[in-house]
């Protein structure tokens, strides 16, 4: 009798148990019991009767191969965004389903997906418009021949660089001395005119392709136009507030672009003087500044690590380029692509017009940048304020040769700073304006071939480019 008095306690005292363990389960662990039932799980059969847990009466989902997962939220709330029975219940497609969009994929997408590099020109027109960002290594699913599924993960085959174009390296050709004056023969070295009326350092100069006219700025906040027939300022341009640092001529108008220290942009009528837009939005000092007649017609470039593309009608800033992590201090159109290159001491991108479509990366130039120059052939040259100039091939960004200069006898070597460099009409000539107070002019060996220089390229795979 005792004995079946205690079996009766211990059956109730177990089910008291399992009671209360049903009730935990449902409370605490709903949620979880709501995920997919898998599809090993059904071919087992129903376990409707329990929960994983071992307690009965549990209901667990519906088995249908079409299932729906709830409160995912797949829209989020937001201002203007009413959630909805609707918005917060996402239908996921069959396993059937999911089989035939894979088989409608085209074969060859991955292996397309796959080799996208930016290293040609049409890659370039081709891919524009993605936005920069690294790609960390990723696997795709496969789907074996005949049409049956697997899950084995297949690594994706990492971008090659493309073999570069070759290029005959550059070498000094003269050097320049005494820096008194502004203009040169070019092919003889010697002065042949001194313009003087600026106060303090001249930083920019741009000479007008439609008039006898020559343009300068400094850091005395002055702007002045020269008439090379008289040899004197005849115009100027009065507004900015600090050291105007760059200007540049827009080819189609008569449209003069400046940019200052006073965080602003000025464009300026040449003939009327008059200040027809003050462009601003620049936090910092505007360090560089290019023209072109298609859009977007003004491009500037920042101490405050953006590039700003305006609207020359508007006088507004129609994109802003926030990938630079340090100052901006060069830009360079391409002359025969619609593309352009910034110069930081981050990295040199190179971008697509006209909505600054990031291209690539030209990475290893470790310094201060501050200038660039591109020619037709597709050569980049890049200036830094330690003396030293890298070559770039532009379309796959590879760098074929570094020049160090030596400075001048009796500078310091300080003084090495490459200030600005440009090519000449004939692009066959590079001409640099250094800090030792020289002009040097560099142009190709004539001398050198693949096989005395040859392109040092290997297939490797391209490194993962960063912001």
């Amino acid at each position: 009798m005792f004995v079946s008095d205690h079996a009766k306690q211990v059956a109730l005292d177990e089910q008291s148990y399992k009671m209360k363990m049903t009730v935990k389960m449902r409370t605490e662990y709903k949620p979880v019991l709501h995920m997919p039932v898998l599809k090993e799980g059904r071919d087992r059969g129903p376990l409707h009767g329990s929960d994983p847990y071992g307690q009965p009466g549990y209901p667990l989902p519906d088995a249908s191969p079409d299932y729906l997962v709830t409160g995912t939220h797949p829209y989020p709330s937001a201002p203007g965004v009413a959630l909805t029975a609707d918005t917060q219940m996402q239908k996921m497609p069959s396993e059937a389903g999911v089989h035939s969009m894979a088989l409608a994929l085209p074969p060859s997408q991955a292996r397309q997906e796959a080799s996208r590099t930016a290293a040609s020109v049409a890659d370039i027109h081709r891919h524009a418009g993605g936005a920069e960002r690294s790609h960390p290594p990723q696997h795709a699913l496969s789907l074996m021949e005949g049409g049956t599924k697997t899950s084995a993960l297949v690594p994706r085959k990492a971008p090659t660089m493309p073999k570069p174009q070759w290029h005959p390296p550059w070498k000094l050709y003269r050097v320049i001395s005494g820096h008194l004056g502004w203009i040169w023969d070019l092919a003889s070295g010697k002065l042949k005119l001194s313009l003087t009326g600026h106060i303090s350092t001249v930083r920019g100069v741009a000479v007008s392709t439609r008039s006898p006219y020559l343009f300068s700025c400094g850091e005395d906040k002055q702007v002045k136009c020269w008439d090379l027939e008289y040899n004197k300022v005849i115009r100027h341009y009065h507004g900015h507030l600090s050291a105007v640092y760059d200007l540049d001529l827009h080819p189609t108008i008569d449209v003069l672009v400046t940019c200052s220290r006073d965080a602003t942009a000025r464009v300026w009528d040449i003939r009327t003087k008059a200040n027809v837009h003050t462009l601003s939005g620049h936090t910092n000092t505007v360090a560089t500044v290019k023209c072109q007649s298609a859009e977007p017609q003004v491009v500037t470039g920042s101490h405050d690590t953006t590039i700003r593309l305006w609207d020359l009608v508007a006088g507004k800033t129609r994109a802003t380029l926030t990938n630079h992590k340090k100052s901006v201090r060069a830009l360079v159109l391409h002359p025969r692509q619609y593309t352009f290159a910034s110069g930081s001491p981050d990295n040199i991108k190179q971008w697509k017009c006209p909505d600054g479509n990031f291209i690539q990366n030209l990475s290893g130039h470790n310094a201060i940048i501050n200038t660039l120059a591109v020619n037709s052939d597709g050569v980049l040259v890049s200036g830094a304020d330690n003396g030293t100039i890298h070559m770039w091939d532009w379309r796959t960004g590879y760098n074929f040769q570094r020049i160090h200069a030596a400075v001048q006898p009796g500078s310091l070597d300080s003084e090495s700073g490459i200030f600005a460099c440009v090519f000449d009409q004939s692009e066959s000539r590079l001409i640099t304006a250094e800090a030792d107070k020289t002009i040097k002019v560099y142009k190709e060996d004539d001398t050198a071939t693949e096989e005395s220089h040859p392109v040092n390229w290997k297939p490797e795979i391209l490194k993962r480019k960063r912001f």
